[in-house]
């Protein structure tokens, strides 16, 4: 059993707070992320006897582990994944490495507008109508998560969107064995 020592966890209540909203911390997160990473076991025993699993993620992230079977969380997690993944599909139609730009290119404005237009029968079933509406209502909601973060000309993807991508590509792989299954 761990001791936990209160006095070491410095960031209790604000790491909690956001933790607790749905916040992914990552290493933006200077001060929570750095108090999470070396008090981990700590935090860890406390937040498991609140009743919350804290999730440590090898990519450099924190975040609590939950139940997304909620209706409005589901559509949350859906306009992400849709998002991410018609961004990817794009990426790699324009010659891109989809992973590298996802990360490193800036989401802008324009870009957003583009996705919507091109994936309009997707995005009309999330009513996101357009790239203004794709702004506000998926990343704004990103930005809350910690999985974007608001730069200069747009947003630009946090680590924590790996979660997404680690869920598209089971899907994918699954879509993949169903397939294989049917030729045999």
């Amino acid at each position: 059993m761990t001791t936990i020592n209160l006095s070491d966890l410095s960031e209790l209540q604000p790491i909690y707070k956001k933790l607790a909203g749905g916040y992914h911390i990552s290493e933006q997160d200077t001060v929570l992320w750095q108090q999470l990473d070396h008090q981990f076991e700590s935090y860890d025993a406390l937040f498991y006897g609140l009743g919350h699993e804290l999730k440590r993620d090898s990519r450099g992230f924190f975040y609590f582990g939950a139940d997304e079977s909620t209706p409005n969380m589901g559509k949350t997690s859906r306009s992400f994944a849709l998002t991410l993944f018609v961004l990817i599909e794009h990426f790699a139609n324009q010659g891109k490495d989809p992973l590298r730009a996802l990360f490193d290119d800036v989401i802008d404005l324009e870009l957003m507008q583009t996705v919507v237009q091109l994936n309009k029968h997707l995005f009309d079933q999330l009513e996101i109508f357009s790239g203004s509406e794709l702004r506000k209502e998926v990343y704004g909601r990103m930005v809350r998560f910690g999985l974007a973060r608001e730069v200069e000309q747009g947003h630009q993807h946090l680590a924590p969107v790996y979660r997404y991508i680690d869920a598209l590509m089971e899907v994918n792989d699954s879509q993949y064995d169903l397939e294989e299954d049917e030729v045999e």
